[in-house]
């Protein structure tokens, strides 16, 4: 079953929607001045993007950190292929941060210096394809597909916005030597987000004392983010989510994926997955079948 026109393009191999940016558009990042400043949040959908994007604003500002700024994450660090709210990003001060679900060879070529900083997160994707389920049902740019079958047969194949997360993945961990990347799992954040944060101020070279950590960390839990509108995308315009119909972060957890998918659709899953996995075993520390 081929993805809807209405809701999806493709170009140069990927998936893209067509309501938030053109072919011309993305071709253009190529060109893209990096500065060695520039901090990259690489995802693919459903996989921590919010939230690490909470981590790096909490990071970063100090007035997002203490409370005294009201400002979104998503103007602090803005979606690179995705400008919507069209803002400057040629003259935006430094240090700048972007996110990006882009695969490796569609990102600005001189990301390739290896001197700006990626940070890339990658999530099981079985929890994956359920929230990504959840989601599609959620945002009005989106294909609405009620059965999950359906919609895991579309995931397993490449055809949904951002295309294959095999393909993303293993995109970005077999060229990992092309960039200055530091490699992330939800699952670590989950299980130990204190230590997730101090990795991630070390890759980026941010010196935080420990009431400032502390603060990172506890305004970075999942049930803090999904209660700050600056950082649960709860406001986000109708053109992009129907309200009322359930929040942008859903439950945040781990394993979720056994409450949706049944035996045999689990089965499918490791069928298509599991052989093609193996390689990427040294970067990413999962199981598919984890839920610890």
């Amino acid at each position: 079953m081929e993805p809807s026109e209405e809701f999806v393009f493709k170009h140069k191999g990927f998936y893209f929607q067509p309501d938030l940016v053109t072919p011309e558009y993305i071709d253009s990042l190529e060109d893209f001045e990096i500065r060695d400043s520039d901090v990259f949040i690489v995802t693919y959908p459903k996989s921590g993007t919010v939230w690490t994007q909470n981590i790096l604003c909490l990071i970063y500002h100090e007035g997002h950190r203490d409370g005294t700024e009201n400002m979104e994450i998503k103007y602090r660090v803005p979606w690179l292929e995705y400008n919507i709210y069209n803002m400057d990003y040629v003259h935006r001060p430094s240090p700048r941060l972007f996110t990006t679900h882009l695969p490796y060879y569609l990102v600005p070529r001189d990301l390739r210096n290896r001197r700006a900083k990626v940070i890339y997160v990658a999530r099981n994707p079985k929890d994956v394809a359920v929230s990504y389920f959840h989601f599609s049902n959620l945002s009005v740019t989106l294909e609405t597909i009620p059965d999950f079958n359906i919609f895991l047969e579309r995931f397993l194949a490449g055809k949904v916005a951002s295309s294959s997360w095999l393909d993303h993945v293993r995109g970005w961990s077999t060229h990992r030597e092309e960039f200055n990347i530091f490699f992330l799992t939800y699952e670590e954040m989950k299980k130990d987000l204190r230590g997730a944060v101090l990795k991630i101020c070390k890759f980026l070279g941010k010196q935080l004392n420990e009431k400032e950590l502390d603060t990172v960390v506890e305004n970075a839990t999942f049930d803090k983010m999904k209660t700050d509108p600056r950082a649960n995308y709860d406001s986000m315009q109708s053109n992009l989510q129907e309200r009322g119909k359930g929040h942008f972060l859903r439950k945040g957890i781990i394993g979720d994926w056994k409450n949706t998918m049944t035996v045999a659709q689990s089965e499918r899953f490791d069928n298509v997955f599991k052989e093609k996995m193996k390689d990427l075993s040294s970067t990413f520390s999962w199981d598919i079948n984890d839920d610890i």
